[in-house]
């Protein structure tokens, strides 16, 4: 068994005065926890600009202090030793404890800045004549003086961000302190870097914790008599399942008027092998569909067998809002930078224009508007993500896999002024990849990601190399390019294109996982080299009736032919038989699908992530009319998705057992 860390956002609404037992109310609360999330912002932010040099960030980089002896783990003991402490302001009264907890986001801060830089450096001492490409010898040269496992994508995020500095007019920045500003830190309190003198954490019943911390009762706290302690009750929510192993300290924000507990805490789950599996589900990135499915199975004989099912979970409708809301973000960003360039214009004027405080309301309007569609885009992805991944697993669970393979895509990015590119890089894609992490550890499901390269180019069934695919419109349009759809000349293979990716995939993931690689501080798997291989289609045996078994056992034909056979001119029957209308087909609606288009919930909890409830034909008295029922709870009704069967195995007849229901921490189908 091991551990799974999560974290839960609570809301904490009142508080009470552990001195006075005075009950604190909501708003009061919000104000204390925002004068200590201020001053432990202002002292972060104080420590950041001072040491934002060349020289403090070598000497940090070193990793010794001035006695010689290794820096700690910990942020804010290393700050310590290295004799950064942050200091409060005069006439403010601040305990150690919390500028511990400043001191730890400083460190936080300066130590993802040194990853930044060691990144920046290697790609100015390996600058190329041409940065939109670079030849194999430049990408060899900058491979080796970058640390393993930095994505190509940051390569090239930092690329663009050094020329963009050249294209600016500036001359060639000499390390990160030219590149970029001093980072920014949230106004927000990391109390796991305090003890018992400032927070503790209890669990008071199945649902309830009680946090108990000093908080500010004005905004400047002269002296310790300023500080009391506080007591917040804090109800977990749905997600934070009965068997918690541990709950630890969370961090404290204020967002949207309310007082934001980000509370950790450990489950047990069952450890999940790296390698020795035989069957596998592999899952590919598309464009029409956000997942395409295929389930794989490795032969005694070193081959990869296919059962032939195409899943798929189709996001169409979902993504098309979000492309829409992203364009309406966008235009509601260049509203508020136009009215901020008509402000500034009229600061120069003289006093007294009347179109001052009107441009400045309508600057403030457009600016609540674009942050409730940012908040709309934000959750809308946080559905998405967390519905397609528990489709996901739940595909791999009923089909008895025992590891995922998907495909890193780390290197997709929109290229030109392609929308294909523009909506792929738009995506939710790592935040599917986390909820699949997620839940799969849940159920004892390995997660590996395989290379990307040339899965949607190859055949599957001729292997790497031996024949490439022709991507076409339609399987009656081979002549005519297009994207969706593959057909190989060679074999005749004529299939979805991501289909035959996720065939690939499962074969790259099967075939090669003896050299999959684990990160020892993140967890994460992955393949780094593919090993590709022929895949093949098998059909499952349908099982045998009885008819069948007594004709075999007879030795008679199933299906004998008459020895008088007529002509179908001499038949009387000269029509197809009238269709009955059966007491189903009037009760049903044509607009009423045949199956779920995603998965029930195995237990009723969670809210629906997104749109209009559905009606049922429940009727409450004194009223008419069909009503929405909140209570039947059908998941994310606009994806379309493949239906979670459990069906037979390859060739053996017998059935996989069903996965225990787990509870869905998210409120998702």
């Amino acid at each position: 068994m091991g551990k799974q860390t999560a974290t839960a956002s609570c809301t904490a609404y009142r508080a009470i005065e552990e001195k006075t037992g005075v009950v604190v109310p909501a708003g009061v609360v919000v104000a204390r926890v925002g004068w200590l999330t201020t001053l432990t912002q202002t002292l972060a932010s104080a420590v950041i600009a001072e040491r934002w040099t060349e020289e403090a960030l070598d000497e940090l980089a070193g990793g010794v202090g001035p006695d010689g002896r290794d820096l700690p783990a910990k942020g804010y003991k290393a700050l310590r030793r290295l004799g950064w402490g942050s200091r409060s302001e005069p006439g403010v009264y601040v305990s150690d404890r919390v500028r511990c907890c400043a001191d730890e986001e400083a460190a936080r801060a300066l130590r993802l800045a040194l990853h930044r830089r060691t990144i920046i450096e290697a790609i100015l001492k390996t600058w190329p004549e041409n940065s939109r490409k670079r030849t194999d010898a430049e990408w060899a040269a900058l491979r080796e003086a970058l640390p393993a496992g930095v994505p190509v994508a940051e390569i090239r995020h930092r690329t663009r961000q050094v020329q963009a500095i050249i294209d600016g007019g500036g001359a060639f920045p000499l390390g990160i302190i030219e590149a970029e500003d001093a980072p920014f830190n949230a106004a927000q309190i990391l109390l796991a870097a305090a003890d018992k003198q400032l927070v503790t954490v209890t669990r008071t019943g199945e649902r309830t914790v009680e946090l108990r911390v000093q908080l500010p009762s004005v905004e400047r706290p002269a002296s310790r008599r300023d500080w009391a302690w506080h007591v917040l009750p804090v109800n977990l929510p749905r997600n934070v399942p009965g068997d918690v192993v541990k709950i630890c300290v969370p961090s404290l924000r204020v967002k949207d008027g309310r007082v934001r507990v980000d509370l950790p805490f450990e489950v047990e789950v069952p450890f999940a092998p790296a390698s020795g599996h035989v069957i596998a589900a592999g899952f590919d990135w598309g464009l029409n569909t956000l997942l395409a499915a295929t389930i794989g199975r490795l032969t005694p004989h070193g081959r990869v067998e296919s059962d032939g099912r195409p899943l798929s979970y189709d996001a169409s409708v979902v993504s098309a809002k979000l492309h829409r809301l992203r364009g309406h973000r966008e235009d509601l960003a260049a509203k508020r930078r136009h009215y901020d360039n008509l402000l500034t214009g009229l600061a120069g004027q003289a006093d007294g224009d009347v179109r001052g405080p009107e441009l400045l309301a309508s600057r403030e309007r457009t600016d609540v508007e674009h942050r409730r569609v940012c908040a709309r885009i934000r959750h809308l992805n946080d559905a998405l993500a967390w519905n397609a991944a528990r489709w996901a697993v739940d595909q791999a669970g009923a089909a008895g896999a025992t590891v995922i393979y998907l495909e890193d895509l780390a290197t997709l990015e929109a290229r030109g002024r392609r929308q294909g590119n523009a909506r792929l890089s738009g995506q939710v894609r790592g935040r599917v990849v986390d909820a699949i992490r997620h839940l799969a550890a849940k159920t004892r499901i390995a997660v590996v990601t395989v290379p990307a390269r040339g899965t949607s180019r190859f055949c599957p069934r001729c292997g790497d190399g031996a024949s490439e695919l022709m991507h076409v419109l339609a399987p009656d349009r081979l002549t005519q390019r297009g994207w969706k759809w593959a057909y190989c000349s060679a074999c005749g293979l004529s299939c979805d294109r991501d289909r035959a990716a996720a065939e690939r995939i499962v074969s790259r993931g099967l075939l090669g996982q003896q050299t999959t690689f684990t990160d020892r501080t993140t967890g994460k798997r992955a393949i780094r080299a593919g090993v590709d291989g022929n895949v093949t289609r098998v059909r499952r045996p349908k099982k045998a009736t009885r008819a069948i078994r007594r004709a075999r056992r007879s030795g008679t034909d199933l299906h004998p032919r008459p020895e008088n056979r007529t002509s179908r001119a001499d038949r009387s029957k000269t029509g197809p038989t009238r269709k009955r209308q059966t007491r189903m087909r009037k009760m049903t609606s044509s607009r009423m699908p045949d199956r779920r288009p995603v998965p029930a919930l195995t237990f009723a909890v969670g809210n629906r992530p997104a749109g209009q409830a559905p009606q049922t034909n429940r009727r409450k008295p004194g009223r008419t009319g069909l009503v929405r029922d909140f209570h039947h709870r059908t998941g994310f009704h606009k994806a379309r998705a493949s239906p979670v069967l459990p069906l037979t195995e390859y060739g053996t007849g017998s059935r996989h057992a069903t996965p225990p229901a787990t509870p869905n921490p998210h409120g998702l189908g």
